[in-house]
């Protein structure tokens, strides 16, 4: 190679190591333009694809990240080229944050890749007609339907798989079923410890190997636990809270026994319990447009730079609380300020604990402050993480 660009190579003096390939890239482009006397208003266009694929990758938004990301975002909600505008058209909002790139534009970018192939989402992305880039995104938007049809078919086989095998209470989860599309194990093996939380692989056929994604836990390292399994791997690589790794199927019994013996022997037990980082404890009357309005300075939001997360306690519902969604998994409630006035709020995968909120009695809830527009009229709502009976 003439030149490696990688800010993570110890040689490397670059002062920001956190970007993600395409912000390399646009490094690049960015040094390139200055030999071509350009200057930065000359490279915004491009700023709506860098701030994709950091919501894409979940890098940190931190540094130049978060400066690439918060530019990029203004260039999506002002002029963005036809492929996102094509994808965006739908959403029933004036002002799209990070979070909307993160669970809107990203997962149908890449449903391209897991389902077809990538080159369906090039050709989107580099389109300069809108009708035709229209037409892209309605094929793309087939594949992400696809997409999810598969990975939530696929956890509830794997789920079905464990408590077959009886391995509910291990301290990993190691599943295969050589029919399992390649595109989704990532997803599913996330989706996977919504249940099981613990350090988990999902395995499918790919050639004449098994190929598997891996997912951790909070402060748990996955790669370091799949290197002291080294001995039965043809390949892997990845980081702290995923990789990916190949093995012979000979080898997998050895390896399942190995990793659940290495991570059973390494893991601290209090990391397999799930927690929350409460950033203040607040009352509800702190919650007003102007706190709402400072909280958003802190934007864009992602790894190294979360959410604000809020412990109220001692709260009650109107009365009107309900499950919501297509399965009714979500919980929706109406969460009393005073006699007169309160806040909507949803819990998405919430709907279990559904009687701890509409019992009548007192809860504790966790949560951060978003806001809700609804035919034009905006408002603030609390987007529950947790609840629990009162304490």
């Amino acid at each position: 190679a003439v030149a490696v660009l990688d800010p993570k190579r110890e040689d490397c003096s670059y002062p920001y190591d956190e970007l993600c390939g395409c912000g390399v890239g646009f490094k690049l482009i960015q040094a390139l333009a200055g030999n071509r006397n350009q200057t930065i208003d000359d490279l915004l266009p491009y700023l709506d694809l860098v701030a994709t694929a950091i919501a894409a990758d979940i890098v940190p938004i931190t540094g130049e990240n978060r400066i690439l990301a918060k530019f990029g975002l203004e260039v999506i909600n002002t002029s963005p080229r036809p492929g996102i505008k094509a994808l965006i058209q739908n959403i029933k909002k004036q002002t799209l944050t990070i979070s909307d790139v993160v669970f809107v534009i990203a997962p149908r970018i890449n449903a391209a890749g897991r389902i077809k192939h990538g080159n369906y989402a090039v050709e989107l992305l580099t389109e300069f007609d809108l009708e035709q880039a229209t037409a892209f995104a309605v094929q793309i938007e087939e594949f992400n339907t696809d997409r999810k049809g598969l990975d939530k078919q696929i956890t509830i086989e794997a789920l079905d798989q464990i408590a077959l095998n009886s391995e509910q209470e291990r301290f990993t989860t190691v599943v295969f079923n050589e029919a399992w599309h390649k595109g989704v194990i990532g997803i599913v093996a996330s989706r996977l410890i919504e249940t099981y939380y613990r350090p988990t692989l999902v395995f499918t056929r790919s050639g004449d190997r098994l190929a598997a994604s891996a997912r951790s836990v909070k402060d748990f390292d996955v790669y370091n636990a799949l290197e002291a399994c080294a001995e039965h791997l043809e390949q892997f690589g990845g980081h702290m809270y995923a990789a990916g790794l190949t093995l012979k199927e000979e080898q997998f019994p050895h390896f399942k026994e190995k990793f659940e013996a290495v991570v059973s022997g390494s893991i601290n037990p209090e990391l397999l319990t799930p927690e929350i980082s409460v950033d203040a404890e607040i009352t509800l009357d702190e919650i007003t447009p102007k706190f709402f309005r400072i909280l958003q300075q802190f934007e864009p939001f992602g790894p190294g730079n979360m959410t604000p997360v809020f412990l109220t306690r001692d709260l009650k519902d109107s009365g009107f609380g309900k499950p919501i969604g297509s399965d009714e998994s979500h919980l929706k409630l109406f969460i009393k300020k005073n006699p007169e006035e309160g806040f909507a709020a949803i819990g998405f995968g919430l709907a279990p604990k559904m009687d701890v909120a509409c019992n009548g009695e007192s809860f504790d809830a966790v949560y951060s402050i978003d806001e809700n527009v609804w035919n034009g009229q905006a408002s603030l709502q609390l987007r529950l993480r947790d609840i629990r009976c009162k304490e």
